[in-house]
């Protein structure tokens, strides 16, 4: 194993030599997440034009061997709780354990193991000692939000200390074709983030990034704003949302063609989410 410190920018996920559990330095976590990968094949329903997965392939998850993933996370825990790993791999300011999220290189919920690799998890966490210390997290889509099994899966995630991540970085259909290439309706979104609320709690997770030099423009702002605000006329029960940019460099086509915005720019956007009556987290 490599002994280069993890840090931010950096998310080698082979530094401990596992195939389903990574350890990552999360910025928005300020400390240690333990990411769990179900997409090993570089799948994903979605084509995000920020993600950061090489090689990704549209498709979904593939059959998960349990087993392994048991140990792996087991082995990941004990070297995180007993073991050298933080002194080893993490800077001392970032040495805690935040969570054990499942997000990987694709879309977590599409694995048909997904329901099990959660029980996998909270059966790894009663092991640890770490229910009610550390969150649960899935960060997803919400495409199969609605799907019995994974209704299933996010109710035992809210009974352990869980949170859904549910990704929605733009408000109207030509935007969200644009950055996540997939199209979607604002009609969809909601009932997928409310069908995703009513089972655990739940965060919207939202990236912007420029365009070709340029921020999003007002309209494609408000009508993301308008989504949010939607939501909360529903009675969908939202924490709040983490706001964000890029920290990472993006392996899809159009790479070249976004950036990172500045941290003012988020947190003027940021407050504008406060005004409609909910908590955001800003994090560049």
């Amino acid at each position: 194993m490599t002994q280069t410190p993890l840090t931010f920018a950096d998310h080698n996920r082979d530094v401990m030599g596992l195939t389903h559990v990574y350890p990552v330095v999360s910025r928005r976590a300020a400390g240690v997440s333990v990411g769990i990968n179900l997409n090993t094949n570089n799948a994903c329903n979605w084509a995000c034009v920020y993600c950061q997965v090489p090689n990704l392939t549209r498709g979904p998850a593939p059959k998960t061997d349990l087993t392994l993933l048991r140990s792996e996370l087991n082995t990941m825990l004990a070297a995180i709780q007993t073991g050298t790993f933080m002194q080893s791999y993490v800077p001392e300011d970032l040495r805690r354990l935040n969570d054990i999220a499942f997000s990987g290189n694709g879309e977590p919920t599409s694995a048909d193991d997904f329901e099990a690799a959660v029980q996998v998890a909270i059966e790894a966490m009663t092991a640890h000692h770490l229910i009610g210390i550390i969150k649960l997290v899935v960060i997803t889509n919400g495409s199969f939000a609605h799907e019995p099994a994974v209704q299933r899966a996010f109710q035992a995630m809210a009974a352990a200390n869980g949170e859904i991540w549910f990704k929605c970085d733009r408000g109207r259909t030509q935007d969200i074709v644009r950055i996540n290439k997939i199209n979607v309706t604002p009609e969809q979104v909601l009932r997928r983030l409310g069908a995703a609320a009513a089972a655990c709690p739940t965060w919207v997770q939202t990236c912007m990034v420029s365009w070709d030099g340029e921020a999003p423009s007002e309209e494609e702002v408000v009508a993301w704003l308008s989504l949010l605000q939607r939501a909360l006329r529903l009675n969908i029960p939202l924490r709040g949302v983490l706001l964000y940019s890029l920290a990472r460099p993006s392996f899809q086509p159009d790479a070249t063609r976004i950036a990172a915005l500045p941290l003012a720019w988020l947190e003027v956007l940021g407050e504008r989410v406060k005004a409609l009556g909910l908590e955001v987290k800003v994090t560049p």
